[in-house]
C-alpha cells in the first residue's frame, strides 16, 4: 500500500482543529490553536504520520515516551532543548526530537509540518 498526499496544499479549514494541550505539549503563552490530519498509523499506534499546523505561541514539549521527525513546509519557529542553544526552523528544515528530548518551541509564524511520531 502506498499513501500519498500533498500536505502543503490542504486548506487549513480542511484540517481537524483543536487547542494545543497535554499530552502533546503544554501551552505557555495562552491558548494555541492547532490543526492536523493523520494520514497513516500502525495498528498498535506506535508509528503515526500526518500534517500539523500551529498558530504562533510558546509551548513546552517533553518527548518522554515517543520521538518525532518533522519537515517544515511553511512558517517559522525556534526550538530550545533544555540546556541547549536556540535553533530556528523554517520552510525546508528537518528536525529530529528523539525520545528524551525536552524543551520549548516558539512558533513565530503559523507553522505547518509533516511529521512521523514513533514510540519508544
Amino acid at each position: 500500500m502506498t499513501i500519498t498526499y500533498r500536505a502543503a496544499e490542504i486548506a487549513a479549514e480542511d484540517l481537524n482543529e483543536a487547542p494545543l494541550a497535554q499530552p502533546t505539549a503544554e501551552p505557555l503563552s495562552g491558548e494555541i490553536t492547532t490543526r492536523s490530519q493523520v494520514f497513516f498509523h500502525t495498528e498498535e499506534q506506535n508509528i503515526k504520520s500526518g500534517t500539523w499546523e500551529c498558530e504562533p505561541g510558546e509551548s513546552r514539549w517533553e518527548f518522554m515516551t515517543r520521538g518525532e521527525v518533522i519537515y517544515v513546509l511553511s512558517g517559522r519557529m525556534t526550538v530550545v532543548e533544555d540546556g541547549g542553544e536556540p535553533v530556528e526552523l523554517t520552510a525546508g528544515s528537518s528536525a529530529v526530537f528523539p525520545v528524551g528530548w525536552c524543551g520549548n518551541w516558539t512558533v513565530h509564524e503559523t507553522l505547518r509540518k509533516v511529521y512521523v511520531i514513533y514510540g519508544a
